[in-house]
């Protein structure tokens, strides 16, 4: 999920100036197509208008599933790397059938299972 926020911050903060070339333009779109099925209410609205508020979108993403689909995490890491190259692939993973799985830095978690 961090990623896909990540992604959409790093999307919206170069697409909206005048010098971010077209691939940036072009993923950022991608990125939010890839999610508008996914998301409703406040995180749609944080989407339409460009205000990548990071709680909201967290919380939409993996309420919807978001967080683990293919195609969305696809989207963003594409994303990533036209806004990005030389930091692109630091979240690249893979995870199947997991429990209590983080990724990202300086995080906390607990895990009751």
């Amino acid at each position: 999920m961090e990623l896909i926020v990540t992604a959409l911050s790093a999307g919206a903060a170069a697409g909206l100036t005048d010098t971010a070339s077209t691939a940036v333009k072009d993923g950022y779109a991608a990125l939010k197509r890839t999610l508008r099925p996914w998301v409703r209410g406040d995180a749609r609205q944080a989407l339409e208008t460009d205000v990548i508020d990071g709680e909201v979108l967290e919380a939409e993403l993996v309420a919807s599933g978001a967080d683990v689909d293919e195609q969305v995490l696809a989207a963003a890491q594409h994303l990533l790397q036209v806004v990005d190259p030389a930091n692109a692939t630091k979240y690249r993973i893979q995870i199947t059938d997991a429990k209590g799985v983080q990724v990202g830095d300086h995080n906390t978690q607990t895990n009751t299972f």
